[in-house]
């Protein structure tokens, strides 16, 4: 079975924000220590140049793992390509991200970013209420970018907008968004309602309810939910049954990112919900997902 992480900045001291090869080569064979088979570097939002930066270290990272013939025990998880979270996204939901590094959607932008990596990027989040998003996002759609939305304060009907013109995926699904209201669903109530659109669901014991969580499971498509880690440089290395495991915050209590990749987040829900559907959600869906 193949295990896809979409998602993931870091892990154990790594990270993809520092423009270095073995930050990612080390991101891959932690990840891959842990079961999983293939990592997409989610790359912070920053200047135009240092998102080219990183890209750049990403390509080479890709590149080293296809040059290297050797068989490692445990593999690395292969690094398939890059997800870029922003910088075209909505400040007043920008979580624990820089909003100072956000971007109005322009094609300008769009072209300066990924030139020349059209190749290498997988995916893209965008908030699809912004002046123009609905035209970048069938922008990027054409290059052969998958589109998410997400770090968005989008309604119901902006969200809609945004998935007829292109856009796959939610990211992280009822974190870093405008939340449900019963007069305004908003982008989490189309992420649970639409049985088309997939959603990324960070299912560490921190950043969703189990009610909410459950709340997911019994009303989304299964076909269509994403378990990713969302990791970050302090997501430590760890049993996923130990005391240690603890939420990942600032002093302010804003969540940093995932405290548990995604074969350990699989094994703790496994107990409550069915272990293939679980399997499916890590495996399965992402692929689906990823091919176009």
């Amino acid at each position: 079975m193949k295990i896809t992480d979409v998602h993931t900045h870091g892990i154990g001291g790594y990270d993809t924000k520092f423009a270095d090869v073995g930050q990612i080569l080390k991101i891959a064979e932690i990840h891959g220590s842990y079961g999983v088979s293939e990592i997409i570097p989610t790359v912070y939002p920053a200047a135009l140049k240092v998102m080219r930066d990183n890209l750049s270290v990403i390509r080479e990272a890709m590149n080293t793992q296809k040059a290297d013939g050797t068989v490692e025990n445990p593999r690395p998880a292969a690094i398939i390509g890059a997800h870029l979270e922003g910088p075209f996204l909505n400040p007043s939901k920008c979580g624990s991200l820089n909003a100072m590094t956000f971007l109005n959607p322009s094609d300008e932008h769009l072209f300066e970013l990924v030139s020349g990596f059209e190749d290498i990027i997988k995916i893209m989040t965008v908030a699809p209420e912004l002046d123009a998003a609905r035209q970048l996002i069938r922008r990027i759609s054409d290059i052969g970018i998958i589109v998410n939305l997400g770090h968005s304060n989008a309604t119901y009907a902006e969200t809609e907008a945004g998935h007829k013109a292109g856009a796959r995926c939610i990211t992280h699904l009822f974190n870093a968004m405008r939340q449900y209201h019963h007069r305004e669903p908003g982008i989490a109530g189309y992420g649970l309602i639409n049985p088309d659109i997939y959603v990324e669901v960070i299912a560490d014991p921190f950043h969703l309810h189990p009610a909410a969580l459950d709340l997911i499971f019994r009303a989304k498509n299964r076909e269509r939910i994403i378990l990713v880690s969302d990791s970050i440089r302090e997501t430590k290395v760890q049993a996923a049954s130990s005391s240690g495991v603890k939420g990942l915050a600032d002093p302010q209590g804003t969540l940093l990112g995932g405290a548990m990749t995604i074969p350990e987040v699989a094994d703790a829900l496994s107990g409550k919900y069915d272990r293939q559907m679980i399997l499916d959600c890590i495996s399965t869906n992402p692929a689906r997902y990823l091919s176009r």
